[in-house]
């Protein structure tokens, strides 16, 4: 797999970044982590000589990813997330699937063989409405569109112009490679409970903004 880079975001993961660098061990990829400078904790715990450190300029998970996705130079690439919910062990199936003829892999909790540790009622019920929102809205084919495991090829990416620095870029990943007629395709997965148990995301705020993010792109279509 060093033809894959994975992007992680790793703003305040000072306690978990480690754990999951030390799982990705045994898997040959290669790691861009995206960090602000502020942040001196979590620069101080990577030890992996084997990292590229992005000092992330601006603000917001969505920036984070951008400005990873920027810097990376492998065919695939792969949104990571330091706090110990995405398990490796679907790298390689995901790879496995982009060489058939896919674009994008976007894993999915909702199918059969995939699930949570992770979900509360209100983000199960929330991330139901908005999946089946933008399959109403766009024709998405996938079938969790709030969960960002996501690999696809390095080109159909930066082809996208992702734009949104905050959580709402889950949303404008998905629809963006629909407008584009990329191929994309689920793949059944297990979400891990999160290392540190706390959630980053905020239900009702994050809700709302990726409600009005959906709404904005079905009015302008970009």
């Amino acid at each position: 797999m060093n033809n894959l880079t994975l992007v992680i975001p790793a703003k305040y993961e000072a306690s978990t970044l480690p754990i999951v660098l030390k799982e990705l061990q045994k898997f040959n990829v290669k790691k861009v982590i995206v960090i602000p400078k502020y942040d001196k904790e979590t620069l101080d715990v990577i030890k992996d000589p084997d990292c590229m450190i992005v000092h992330q300029k601006g603000e917001g998970y969505g920036s984070a990813l951008i400005e990873g996705i920027n810097n990376v130079t492998t065919k695939y690439l792969c949104i990571f997330n330091a706090d110990g919910s995405f398990d490796p062990k679907y790298l390689k199936d995901m790879i496995d699937i982009l060489e058939t003829g896919n674009d994008f892999v976007f894993n999915t909790r909702y199918e059969k063989n995939g699930g949570s540790d992770d979900d509360t009622i209100l983000t199960y019920i929330g991330n139901k409405f908005f999946t089946l929102f933008c399959k109403l809205l766009f024709k998405l084919n996938i079938t969790d569109v709030l969960f960002t495991y996501v690999m696809g090829k390095t080109d159909a990416f930066n082809m996208l112009k992702l734009k949104n620095n905050d959580f709402t870029l889950c949303i404008e990943l998905p629809v963006k490679a629909k407008f584009y007629d990329y191929k994309s395709i689920s793949l059944p997965s297990h979400e891990r409970s999160r290392i540190s148990g706390k959630k980053k995301v905020n239900e009702f705020k994050d809700g709302f903004l990726i409600l009005i993010s959906i709404i904005k792109m079905f009015i302008l279509r970009k």
